[in-house]
């Protein structure tokens, strides 16, 4: 039988992987921070689908979402707030940050997410969205 695959993840999943590769400089900084544990052990993603949407970091263990914000025009404000929306009503906090705060002072803003991973509510840790992984061997 063959494998029905959505094209919506598909596309999705496609998106995440441009994304990733043409990353902006804020994101380029921020990820050489975050990645392989380099904040405190805490994992992180990059460019991950959570539902209809793309996270730009996600840290499953501290329930954490972190974006970063470029130009922001009228369409964005009203697509980053039902994002955040989303988000929040499945267990994840999201912090936000523009692309010239992690760029001018990455050191605050690395301090302001290694704060709320500290801070993070363990109950709601693995919460649904980390449900969709695949588990090894599969």
């Amino acid at each position: 039988m063959a494998k029905v695959v959505s094209v919506t993840s598909k596309l999705r999943r496609d998106r995440a992987r441009r994304l990733r590769r043409d990353q902006t400089e804020a994101e380029f900084q921020l990820w050489e921070v975050l990645r392989a544990g380099r904040l405190e052990d805490w994992k992180w993603r990059r460019q991950v689908a959570v539902g209809p949407f793309i996270v730009d970091f996600l840290c499953l263990e501290a329930a954490l979402a972190v974006e970063l914000d470029g130009g922001i025009h009228g369409d964005q404000v009203e697509y980053d707030a039902r994002r955040d929306t989303y988000l929040k009503r499945h267990g994840l906090t999201v912090l936000r940050f523009r692309n010239a705060q992690v760029i001018d002072d990455l050191d605050a803003v690395s301090w302001t997410i290694l704060s709320a991973c500290r801070e993070s509510d363990p109950s709601r840790r693995g919460s649904i969205i980390a449900r969709g992984r695949r588990t090894p061997g599969r």
